[in-house]
């Protein structure tokens, strides 16, 4: 079994992610958070080329798998169709539950899938919590919850302003 060391622990955005170094380190599947990793919460902006990448990926025969806690299910049922990928909502991240069904669904152990998402406290630490490896992605810009209100800052690491960001219409 490979230690995953290689893989990185953060990265710009999903392009930045290197599909080859993936499967070198024995990933054949992917958990992705939807909220400000693929699409801001607001619906605002895309993450450049996280569609083509997905879609590369899939035909390339990685599996994929949507953990949202958004409460719009509508919303993540039109992502999960629009990326041909299943999805739970609301997964109530970071509890183990909904990473687990989503191992039991990919037919694939925890060594073999890595997380990827822009929130520290629930993607990252769910999957810690299942033994998945993880990677961080910077947040898409998006409103200020209000959690985040309360503390006057992000506890994201925010989206570089020289990458492109682009309108989701």
């Amino acid at each position: 079994m490979l230690a995953h060391k290689t893989l990185p622990r953060e990265a710009d955005n999903l392009m930045a992610l290197d599909l080859n170094l993936l499967k070198a380190n024995g990933i054949f599947g992917v958990i992705l958070d939807l909220d400000n990793t693929i699409v801001s919460e607001d619906d605002r902006y895309i993450s450049p080329g996280a569609e083509d990448w997905i879609s590369k990926a899939q035909q390339e025969g990685l599996k994929f798998f949507i953990l949202s806690n958004g409460k719009r299910r509508y919303r993540v049922e039109f992502w999960s169709q629009r990326l041909n990928t299943p999805a739970i909502s609301p997964a109530r991240k970071p509890f183990p539950s909904s990473f687990r069904k989503a191992l039991t669904k990919m037919g694939l152990k925890s060594a073999q899938v890595v997380v990827v998402g822009d929130s520290r406290h629930t993607d990252i630490l769910g999957a810690w919590l299942v033994g998945c490896p993880s990677i961080q992605v910077a947040t898409l810009p998006h409103p200020f919850r209000w959690w985040e209100k309360l503390f006057g800052k992000r506890v994201q690491t925010p989206y570089p302003f020289d990458l492109e960001l682009l309108d989701f219409n």
